[in-house]
């Protein structure tokens, strides 16, 4: 039955407005206490939608609720610790349907994976213009064994050499129906799709319901069952969105590309479809001019449906390749059976947290806060991050602590409940946190989860189960993040600061024991440090030297832990990188060290080499592909003591000689509405509104502009000559200035050119 919890004290109240209000209800005392110890009560009730009703109510009347906002079915599997795979007990009747069987977890490492088939959707319309009615063009659907069209199309011999099964028609009414009958019968576990349920989907429900047509490809025996049913998410304030929607499929689950991608941790300059294809598998869309796409899509449509129909296929044919190439999945599948999420849910960190932690308290006699009544306000710091040397440097190693925060939860038992039971004097062995913490060393519930998780990760790493691994991974290091956003239930300052106050220290000390041992720290960052050997080495004997530093910072830290606070380290520091050359840049402008910046060689032969970049113009989407050539190969010669005086004067030469033009197009996206940029404009802005005056109906939301000799204009309306002393100014000396101080020249002086009096 759905519940939640209220003081054993208020049951005279609750009764009282209840009954009031005629909600049928039951008050049952329990042995469980709230953090601040006090006894409750759970309120049952027959429905969900009662028990919003009752909390509604409460609430108003200013009564406490605990644990008010978990659903039935969350709480019933959590509470029988079932995520994904489950086993089922009970006699099933003659069609196999078992009537109030019983539900366990299944047996140790006994998870059950099913085979799921998947088919990727798209489809293919004429521009949205707000106001005006959108034609449909063509759906297309691509499985792992077979591809389909359907296109509103008079002419089916034009489609003969087409790899798909194709189906023409003469209007949209009777493409739709063919579509949602055949779709039954293809029957697939999965959607894929690119935003497929804010466009894809949107717009097929809304085409149904101008015709009048049941938009049913759910699975079930009644028209509710197959029915979509839509709903809009509510933002942090409680403000229904407008411009976002969620839907539920029966018997089907859908998974977007881009929150897939974003849930395993990708990222990318851009998640369009064509910049994601590219990157990872090699290849894009058919059409790839971005900026004509919409209306290449519509000329197309009437002069060549053909070539329409492969466009509509492949971009379907890209998420299914996409899906697979990254093992998507297989990832999505290892999250569910570590969380309970459902395979659709996109960040959720703290419904995982819950999910995991929330019977097990309730098994220590506990109840969890409800979201939002912490009263401490103090925020705690973030990551660790040291003042850098700045300079060029040879032989720079690496340290890197392995999963630092989910270690220092494990080591120093930041929990929870460990803390409220030492605050309460309940424990007999504790340790001190900071601002106040104080956990309990042998009672806690948060280190053996994660100790859990570990060494699930480990064993994932032994069976080279990546997907399982990286589910593991981004599940222990949100645990610090959900301690320290309000938006949990067990959100405490002191415990996120116990958490990132301990890392400082644990840097602070480390850096001081490298720096004992003869070595230079030359910058540190949360969990890693930066450790110049300032003797010339050779790859094998820095090697060893970060070897050696590894295993003794690791003993020290042992000993350390067991003599001052007589506890057993997690913490595993491990060497990660030998840089042969290393770049840690200045901030523009000053002497000072920059942070979260930095460039480095790492070299296994004279021919296999990497440059890494981290921070710099290189990896950043506010600078154009210019820049990023320009620097890579400055980079790379200055690391390899190449000339540089050369190269620098040729790619100047050939910029103010156009050679160069299809590399200065800046690339942004509008983070909030055209109209509500009014003051300090900025450039990709003031492009989007010159577009817009041009064309009312220009797509701006990923704009595209060039500085030129008459302003910012936006590359699809550029009329005017490129800057190119713009370009040379902000984009090509800063770079440059970056790298060449630290071998005594400067831009100005290889280039030839005073960029001030140009």
């Amino acid at each position: 039955m759905p519940l939640f919890f209220v003081l054993t004290g208020d049951e005279l109240k609750v009764t009282q407005l209840l009954r009031e209000k005629f909600i049928s209800f039951q008050l049952k005392p329990l042995e469980l206490k709230s953090f601040d110890q006090h006894s409750v009560s759970g309120c049952y009730f027959r429905n969900w939608g009662e028990l919003k009703q009752a909390a509604k109510i409460l609430r108003g009347a200013g009564l406490r609720l605990w644990e008010e906002d978990i659903t039935p079915p969350d709480r019933y599997l959590m509470e029988r610790f079932i995520t994904a795979s489950v086993e089922v007990f009970g006699q099933p009747d003659q069609d196999g349907t078992y009537r109030n069987p019983k539900l366990k977890p299944p047996s140790a490492n006994q998870y059950f994976w099913p085979k799921l088939t998947m088919a990727s959707l798209d489809i293919e319309t004429s521009p949205f213009y707000p106001g005006e009615p959108i034609e449909l063009y063509s759906i297309a659907l691509v499985t792992q064994e077979k591809s389909y069209l359907w296109i509103k199309n008079s002419t089916p011999y034009l489609f003969n050499n087409l790899e798909a099964e194709t189906y023409c028609f003469a209007s949209e009414k009777e493409l739709l129906l063919e579509f949602i009958d055949a779709f039954a019968n293809i029957n697939p576990d999965l959607i894929l799709g690119w935003n497929v349920v804010n466009f894809d989907l949107r717009v097929l429900q809304n085409k149904c319901d101008d015709y009048g047509i049941a938009f049913e490809i759910g699975r079930g025996s009644t028209r509710s069952e197959r029915s979509l049913t839509w709903r809009q998410p509510r933002n942090a304030r409680g403000e229904i969105s407008d411009q976002k929607w969620l839907v539920d499929i029966t018997g089907r689950r859908i998974l977007d590309g881009i929150d897939s991608l974003r849930t395993a941790m990708y990222m990318f300059d851009s998640f369009a479809l064509e910049d994601v294809a590219q990157t990872l598998l090699g290849r894009g869309k058919l059409i790839h001019d971005a900026s004509n796409r919409v209306e290449e899509i519509t000329r197309l449509f009437a002069e060549e449906p053909f070539r329409l129909a492969q466009y509509n296929l492949e971009d379907c044919q890209l998420v299914l390749d996409i899906f697979e190439h990254c093992e998507l999945l297989n990832l999505l599948m290892a999250r569910s059976e570590l969380t309970g999420h459902s395979l659709d849910r996109s960040g959720g960190s703290a419904a995982a947290f819950n999910y995991l932690y929330l019977p097990r308290l309730h098994r220590k006699g506990f109840v969890a806060p409800s979201i939002g009544t912490q009263e401490l306000t103090f925020h705690a710091p973030g990551g660790y991050v040291m003042d850098s040397k700045p300079g060029f440097y040879s032989n720079v190693l690496v340290l890197d602590f392995k999963s630092l925060y989910p270690s220092i939860i494990r080591t120093f038992f930041i929990d929870p409940y460990g803390m409220i039971r030492a605050l309460h004097g309940l424990s007999n062995q504790t340790q001190e946190g900071f601002d106040g913490a104080v956990f309990d060393k042998e009672d806690h519930l948060l280190p053996a989860i994660i100790d859990f998780l570990w060494n699930a990760r480990d064993q994932a790493k032994k069976q080279k189960n990546q997907p399982l691994s990286q589910a593991v991974k981004i599940l222990m290091n949100s645990f610090y993040g959900v301690l320290g956003s309000d938006l949990c239930r067990f959100y405490d300052p002191r415990l996120s600061s116990s958490i990132t106050k301990r890392g400082h220290e644990i840097m602070q000390l480390s850096k001081e024991w490298i720096e004992q041992q003869g070595f230079n720290v030359l910058y540190g960052d949360t969990d890693s440090l930066f450790i110049w050997i300032e003797t010339d080495v050779s790859s094998a004997q820095a090697k060893e030297i970060g070897e050696q530093l590894m295993a003794g910072l690791n003993h020290w830290w042992t000993e350390q832990l067991k003599n001052k606070f007589q506890i057993e380290s997690k913490l595993e520091i491990e060497f990660e990188t030998h840089f042969k050359k290393f770049l840690m840049p200045t901030i523009r402008g000053t002497d000072k060290g920059s942070k979260k910046r930095y460039a480095g060689l790492i070299e296994s032969s004279a021919e296999n080499y990497e440059l890494v970049f981290k921070g710099l113009e290189t990896v950043r989407s506010d600078w154009t592909e210019l820049a990023k050539e320009f620097q890579k190969e400055l980079y790379r010669r200055v690391f390899f003591d190449e000339p540089v005086h050369e190269y620098i004067q040729q790619f100047v030469t050939d910029l103010y000689a156009g050679h160069k033009d299809n590399l200065i197009v800046y690339r942004r996206r509008l983070r909030k509405p055209l109209e509500e940029y009014v003051k300090n404009i900025p450039p990709h802005a003031q492009a989007a509104k010159i577009a817009r005056e041009i064309d009312p109906k220009f797509p701006i939301n990923r704009i595209e502009y060039v500085l030129t000799v008459s302003g910012v204009e936006p590359l699809a309306f550029m009329n005017s000559k490129p800057d190119y002393d713009q370009y040379i100014e902000k984009q090509i000396q800063p770079v440059a200035d970056s790298v060449l101080q630290f071998i005594g020249l400067s831009f100005e002086e290889v280039s030839g050119r005073q960029i001030s009096l140009i």
